[in-house]
């Protein structure tokens, strides 16, 4: 006998395409939101808003809210609940389209896992961004906050302007559908000062850049490149960095005495 086979829907391809999990547990709904610390005078833009399972209680803890939400399907629901929110505009439209706003203001949101780097992205390169809390898959939010011990070149590229940090664990059994795997709160925040001055920011990511760029699988080997070999190693030893490390097990404070000592007139 012939398996069945089952017709794919165009709500079935949506699904897959925008990772939609939707937030069903109250008390996971509670913790997303006391860990994004909204300001209650602030702008928020909320990312994939949903039938608005965030956005009720985040209307209560800030002062204006946009929420996006570019699926029509549980867009109508988000309109009928941003209708009674009097401080809430409903955005039935592409967040990663849509233009920084000119002041300052946060991003929150359980935000579809394939694409997580881009709205990543877009909140990094927003002039005005303060915070962004994002809901990603938990391995995501681990390897960018470095709680492996382990950092990746994105996070080592912005730290000096970014802070990044895991702030919370979801499990799966909080969303509908429930999804393979459990999530993480990804906190990430302006620096108030950054750590490197606006003028050696250009320097520090071409080391960085040039550190993660794998030539003889050491960060060592990937500096002689371009760094006199003297000051090299003793800026490796003032680092307190064994010269084969591997790239990735330098830790982001290790890099900016790198940089300092490597650029130091």
């Amino acid at each position: 006998m012939a398996p069945r086979r089952t017709r794919t829907t165009e709500r079935d391809r949506s699904r897959r395409v925008l990772s939609q999990n939707f937030l069903a547990d109250p008390a996971a709904i509670a913790r997303m939101v006391d860990a994004a610390r909204p300001d209650p005078d602030g702008l928020v833009l909320e990312v994939g808003a949903g039938r608005g399972q965030l956005t009720r209680p985040l209307a209560a803890r800030c002062g204006r809210l946009v929420a996006y939400e570019v699926d029509p399907d549980v867009g109508a629901e988000l309109a009928l609940v941003c209708a009674t929110l009097p401080t809430v505009t409903h955005r039935q439209a592409d967040f990663l389209a849509a233009s920084p706003p000119h002041e300052e203001f946060a991003v929150i949101g359980n935000i579809p896992w394939s694409l997580t780097a881009a709205v990543v992205r877009w909140c990094l390169t927003a002039p005005r961004l303060r915070t962004a809390t994002l809901l990603t898959q938990l391995e995501y939010a681990r390897r960018r906050a470095g709680d492996y011990g382990r950092w990746t070149r994105l996070t080592v590229l912005t730290w000096p302007e970014f802070d990044w940090r895991l702030v919370g664990r979801i499990p799966r059994s909080a969303f509908r559908p429930v999804p393979r795997v459990e999530a993480g709160i990804l906190r990430i925040e302006r620096r108030a000062q950054p750590l490197v001055a606006a003028a050696a920011l250009p320097s520090y990511r071409r080391m960085v850049e040039l550190g993660f760029g794998g030539a003889g699988g050491s960060l060592a080997a990937s500096l002689a490149r371009e760094y006199p070999r003297a000051r090299l190693v003793a800026a490796l030893r003032a680092s307190r960095l064994d010269p084969a490390a591997p790239v990735g097990h330098v830790w982001p404070e290790q890099w900016l005495t790198l940089h300092r000592l490597l650029h130091a007139r």
